[in-house]
């Protein structure tokens, strides 16, 4: 199969999986109905983050060259001659800090992964014998918990190709081992867990434009059903027609992230706490925050 032919059978897998999965599970009223995909998602991304452990001590530095998916070259262990990897002792050397171009797009990206505020309230609604407290509890292990594996998988992944790690690093593994089972049973996790995700990504943002758009109408199947369908097909042509998800990323870290995280709780708190003077220390903290 041609590449271009594969690329157009990628293009009706994305639209097919989000109709027969994606759709249907976007259509649920309630919230807590998500927290079993949720949980399988989680487990995904689990996995993910062991193998990239694993691999760190099985793959060899310096790196192999890559691998051209030459079936005769893989069967007898030749690896071709390549001159876009460098074979040097320094490239097994971490560096502890790098500044260069792509080092901007590091600070949108880390803004975007912690964005989980939309889903907040409807969470809250779902808690049982709920409280401020509880809440707060529920929201600490769930930022301490994806530190903790973002930092692992972060980690452990420029270990093991160092200055030769891509913006994604499921395809820089594949770049150097294309016929690695393991692999291939990660990049389906990964993918299974990002298709399980959406639906609550999807569940905060089908109440507000339903609340902006339709205030104090009655509940109805058809507009409950139009608004996901909606925000689906603006979701898959972004993915097909945009080359990177890093693009993606970056322009709703340095956006839309930066107003949820940053800017959005600041103004809440200033302008809803009255009982604190403007000159307190808190408020002042909050305006320069």
């Amino acid at each position: 199969m041609c590449f271009s032919e594969w690329y157009i059978n990628g293009d009706y897998l994305v639209i097919l999986v989000s109709i027969i999965v994606i759709l249907p599970l976007s259509l649920l009223r309630n919230l807590g109905y998500l927290g079993y995909t949720s949980g399988l998602s989680l487990l995904c991304m689990v996995f993910f983050l062991i193998v990239v452990i694993i691999k760190k001590f099985q793959i060899p530095c310096p790196l192999p060259l890559p691998d051209t998916g030459n079936e005769t070259m893989h069967m007898f262990n030749i690896t071709p001659h390549s001159d876009n990897v460098t074979i040097d002792d320094d490239t097994c050397k971490p560096k502890y800090f790098v500044f260069n171009s792509q080092t901007v797009y590091a600070i949108p990206i880390l803004t975007f992964a912690f964005v989980c505020h939309p889903t907040i309230l409807p969470m809250y609604d779902e808690l049982k014998d709920r409280s401020r407290r509880k809440m707060q509890n529920v929201a600490n292990v769930s930022f301490l918990a994806m530190f903790i594996m973002y930092l692992l998988a972060a980690l452990f992944g420029y270990l093991t190709f160092n200055i030769h790690v891509g913006p994604e690093l499921l395809h820089t593994y594949s770049n150097y081992y294309k016929y690695d089972i393991l692999l291939l049973v990660v990049r389906l996790a990964v993918l299974a867990a990002v298709t399980l995700t959406v639906p609550v990504m999807l569940f905060p943002i089908r109440t507000s434009v339903g609340h902006l758009l339709f205030p104090g109408k009655d509940f109805s199947w058809i507009r409950h059903a139009i608004i996901p369908l909606t925000l689906l097909t603006g979701t898959n042509i972004l993915v097909i027609f945009v080359p990177s998800i890093r693009d993606i990323f970056g322009f709703i870290g340095a956006s839309a992230a930066a107003m949820l995280i940053f800017i959005l709780p600041s103004a809440f708190y200033i302008k809803l706490v009255k009982k604190e003077s403007m000159k307190s220390i808190k408020k002042i903290g909050v305006r320069h925050y």
